[in-house]
């Protein structure tokens, strides 16, 4: 278990936050994530890292750019926005939003015809349940 104030490899981070050494040190290289360096030249990392890295893959999941997501990092850091980056975080919110609504609309398509075809063929049950468990 790290302590607060211990600082861990790249592996270690890695390990942690579910990604790569190499998304790392992409991340570095966007200047997204900030390693301090040991005397032989190694990567470590404040325990924070963790986090920063789950929020940078989080902001990359919902389609966010390195260029955006750097700009939107220093607001983790102070807890809030700039004015000047208040009206990218709106934007990015709404088109977010956007795209929940889509994706739910798509949900709920395939719900429907889901449920069209267990109730018309009650035994297809059975064979989607095999085929999804072989997956």
């Amino acid at each position: 278990m790290a302590e607060v104030g211990e600082k861990l490899r790249i592996g270690d981070i890695a390990s942690r936050a579910g990604v790569s050494s190499r998304a790392l040190r992409y991340y570095e290289e966007k200047h997204l994530l900030t390693p301090e360096r040991t005397t032989s030249g190694q990567r470590v990392y404040h325990i924070s890292a963790v986090a920063r890295v789950l929020f940078i893959q989080q902001l990359f999941a919902a389609g966010l750019s390195s260029r955006t997501i750097l700009d939107v990092l220093p607001c983790m850091d102070s807890g809030h926005a700039t004015p000047e980056i208040l009206g990218v975080l709106v934007a990015e919110r709404d088109r977010i939003a956007l795209g929940i609504a889509e994706l739910n609309k798509a949900h709920a398509q395939l719900e429907s015809m889901i449920s069209a075809t267990l109730e018309s063929n009650p035994d297809i049950r059975r064979t989607g349940q095999a085929a999804a468990a072989a997956r």
